[in-house]
Parts: structure tokens; sequence; C-alpha cells
């Protein structure tokens, strides 16, 4: 039995990444219902709206799902107790210690997994006491780690180093990833570009469209000083390019960035001021369609791969 699906009790080791702004109850009970673990995206929300999608989620789907929580949340206390009070039995947690959080959450039962960009990182996640951990390329959409390290290469040197079950993500949105991912040790894959567009994505429509037509070479990471991240090239990365080139200070890109550029890009749809949020993947996604159906190809297409794979002659 994989080690993912016995841990969460899920049918495919498929996990939706919780992204911020896109990541809601509909998305999460429709990856859920297709076998896989959906993850409501607890970054953009207020506690009280994440209370209100954890219980529309319950009433959506009878299968297991999860939160997604960066620990920098500012009520992270306030997110934690809501988490515990609405009996949530799985939680991701990124962008800070795992030791901060992790023995409150397995005191109440719940399975934790935390994100990282880095062997180093592994191994505190798995001192800390995690679950599993989420290794994430250089690939990746979002926040990303200095380090540029890519999932290819991150995947074996993270499983050299610790025995807990290793969720892949970063650059996997198809089942030939999938297949490639759990070659090189991965015992499931988190997806989060390919679930960005799809039907129950919270995503703006206009957002969801610069995916389909973004190409090869149409992001990049940036915005190291403050949090790196992975952009589509539009005008608000030019302008931070521009500071770049013009020798602007860390203050300056603060002031660029200001408040909301994330909302602004990927919920709202200003696709020229807006922050979008994207990995690499996006060159291979060329339609928007319901997540079940993202998670039936995937499994269909990892079989298939995994077939020509074992009948290859060398």
């Amino acid at each position: 039995m994989n080690a993912i699906n016995t841990l969460f009790n899920i049918q495919y080791p498929i996990i939706q990444g919780g992204m911020i702004w896109v990541s809601g109850y509909k998305l999460a009970s429709a990856v859920s219902n297709a076998g896989g673990l959906g993850l409501i995206g607890a970054g953009s929300m207020y506690p009280e709206v994440l209370r209100e999608h954890i219980q529309k989620c319950k009433k959506a789907t009878s299968k297991p799902f999860g939160v997604n929580v960066p620990m920098l949340y500012p009520n992270i206390e306030e997110i934690m107790n809501i988490i515990v009070d609405e009996d949530v039995k799985i939680v991701f947690t990124s962008a800070g210690n795992p030791k901060t959080w992790t023995a409150f959450l397995k005191e109440k039962g719940i399975t934790v997994v935390h994100v990282v960009s880095s062997s180093l990182f592994a191994l505190k996640a798995q001192n800390a006491g995690v679950d599993a951990v989420v290794v994430e390329g250089f690939e990746a959409g979002g926040h990303n780690g200095r380090d540029e390290t890519t999932t290819l290469t991150l995947i074996p040197m993270v499983k050299e180093k610790i025995t807990i079950p290793v969720i892949a993500a970063g650059g996997i949105g198809s089942g030939r990833g999938m297949l490639a991912a759990m070659a090189l040790g991965a015992d499931g894959v988190q997806v989060g570009s390919r679930f960005a567009a799809s039907i129950e994505s919270s995503a703006h429509d206009d957002f969801k469209q610069t995916i389909v037509t973004t190409e090869e070479g149409g992001t990049q990471l940036t915005l190291k000083e403050l949090a790196p991240v992975r952009l589509i090239k539009n005008k608000f990365f030019n302008d931070v390019q521009s500071l770049y080139d013009n020798n602007g200070s860390k203050e300056d890109l603060v002031t660029l960035l200001g408040r909301a550029r994330a909302k602004k890009g990927m919920f709202e749809g200003d696709l020229i001021e807006g922050e979008l949020e994207i990995g690499q993947i996006a060159g291979l996604i060329h339609d928007i369609k319901p997540a079940g159906q993202i998670v039936n190809e995937m499994i269909a297409e990892f079989k298939d791969a995994k077939v020509a794979l074992i009948s290859m002659d060398f």
C-alpha cells in the first residue's frame, strides 16, 4: 500500500496544493471526491472565512481533506484553534518553523505535513515530529526556496536523509510527471498550477486564461530579498525587474509590492498590476477543466506511462 494513501486514507497519492486565492472549499472538495487530497488554502482567508470554507467542505465531501496554513499568518493562533474546533484531521504547514505548532496539532490527533525546500529543512521537520514533508523544487509557483534546487535533484537528496514519507512538488502537473517523481523516491505528489486552472479553482477567470496562454519561459523567480516568488512576466513583474536594474533597495521593493498585490492579480483578475503566481508547468497547461477530470487523467496517464516504461528494452 502506498504510504501517502495510508497516511491520509485516500485513493490516489495526489495532493492539491493549498494555494492562496485559488484553493477554496469547491476545489478542495472536488479533488477529495475524485480520490486525491484537497487542501483549503488558509493563507488568503480571514479566520471566520476559513471556518466557513471548512464547514462547506464538510458538506461537499465525505472524503478526507485538509488545510494549508502559512505560519507567518498574523492570526495564526486563532486559525489553529478554528482548525481544532472544526475537527480538521490534516494540516499542511509552511513558511515557518515546524516546531512551533506540530506538537500542538499532534496532541489533537491531527496529521501534520510541513513544506520544505531543502534536505536541511526536511530533517528539521522530521525532528519536529511531522508525519510527512512536501519537498518543493524551484519550478513551483508561488513562494519558493532561495537555493533554486530543482525538484529532480531535491527528491532523492531529501529521500536519502529522512525516513518519513516524501511528497514531491514543483513542476508536476501530469501523470508522467507524477511517475518521474515517484521513480526518484517520492511517495506522492502535490499539484498546484494544474489545479489553479480548473473550473472549481477560486482564481479569477482572466487569471486562469493567462495560465493557459503562458508559455515556456513565461515565469521567473524574483523578490528573493522579501520572499522568493515565481511570477508570470506581466507589467508588475517588469516593474520589479526595473527596480533591480536601477539598484533599487529592499525598501523600494516593499513599497512597490504594497498590499494585496496577489489578491489583485489572482483573485480580482488585474493582469497588469497584479501579482500572478504560477509554476513553470504552466507551459504544459492548455485548458481549463474540472478538478476531478484532472485527477482521473493524471492517474490514467501515470498507469500508461508506467506500462510503457516497464516494456522498454535496453
